[in-house]
C-alpha cells in the first residue's frame, strides 16, 4: 500500500496538503532538506480512522528560510514516505517552489 501526500498550497506560513493511505497514529514532520535534520516542531499526528484526508500545518516563526520537505512516520516511527515540498523565501511568507515532485519511500 503506497502512502501519498499531495502538496496543495503554501500561504501565510500554512502548508495545505492531502494524504492517502496514512493510518491513524502516523506522524507528519518537517525536515530540513539541506541538513536532513527533522525539526522538533511542527509535528502533526493523523487522528482520523479514515486513511485519506487533508492536513493544514502552521509553521512556527522559528522555521527559517530554506528548503524543506514533509516526512510521514508510521505508528512504529519508521519512515512511511517523504515529499519534496517547498523552499522558503527571504520574507516571512514562504512561497511555493514550482516543480516539486512526490516521492514514495518504501
Amino acid at each position: 500500500m503506497n502512502s501519498i501526500i499531495n502538496f496543495v498550497e503554501f500561504e501565510n506560513r500554512v502548508i495545505s496538503a492531502t494524504y492517502r493511505n496514512l493510518m491513524i497514529g502516523a506522524k507528519v514532520v518537517l525536515v530540513d532538506k539541506t541538513s536532513g535534520v527533522q525539526l522538533p516542531d511542527p509535528v502533526t499526528t493523523i487522528a482520523s480512522p479514515v486513511p485519506s484526508g487533508s492536513l493544514r500545518i502552521r509553521l512556527p516563526e522559528a522555521v527559517k528560510p530554506g528548503a524543506y520537505y514533509l516526512k510521514a512516520l508510521n505508528g512504529h516511527g519508521e519512515q512511511a514516505l517523504k515529499v519534496s515540498l517547498f523552499m522558503s523565501a527571504k520574507h516571512p511568507i514562504l512561497s511555493r517552489f514550482p516543480g516539486f515532485i512526490r516521492r514514495n519511500c518504501e
